[in-house]
């Protein structure tokens, strides 16, 4: 059987001035900066990429000009609490999702989020739902 591609799934998050979103990604979650084309932004949190850019009339746009969010960004970590602390005391909202546990067929997932000041919201969890459930002869062996 052939090695299965490693995939990785990423997002570009649309903002009105990337530089200056850059900035805050860097304080409020530890970004660190893989390239700046000026209205593109490639950033990165514990070697997970995203992207900012600049919408300019091509099929999508910021939170604040749709009027509504347009992403939900999903976070695994070790430390929800940590995470969501850094970017509250950096300016995000947290006031609508504070942190809590969830009961889940797998067990008990830990999960909060904010929103960030370009109005994505995040949702930041441990990394609980990031195994197969429920766990299946058939699944295992590979078969569909």
């Amino acid at each position: 059987m052939p090695e299965q591609e490693q995939l990785l799934i990423s997002v570009m998050l649309a903002v009105p001035d990337a530089p200056s979103a850059a900035k805050w990604y860097k304080q409020a979650l530890g970004a660190t900066e893989l390239w700046d084309l000026g209205s593109v932004v490639g950033l990165e949190v514990a070697d997970a990429p995203f992207f900012l850019a600049e919408p300019e009339n091509n099929g999508w746009d910021t939170p604040e000009r749709l009027g509504m969010p347009s992403v939900r960004v999903e976070v695994f970590c070790d430390d929800p609490d940590g995470f969501i602390a850094r970017a509250v005391a950096a300016g995000a909202d947290s006031s609508k999702r504070g942190v809590r546990c969830h009961k889940m067929p797998w067990g008990v997932h830990r999960q909060g989020g904010f929103t960030d000041p370009f109005g994505h919201i995040w949702f930041v969890g441990d990394r609980s739902p990031l195994g197969r459930f429920p766990k299946s002869k058939e699944r295992d062996m590979g078969a569909v």
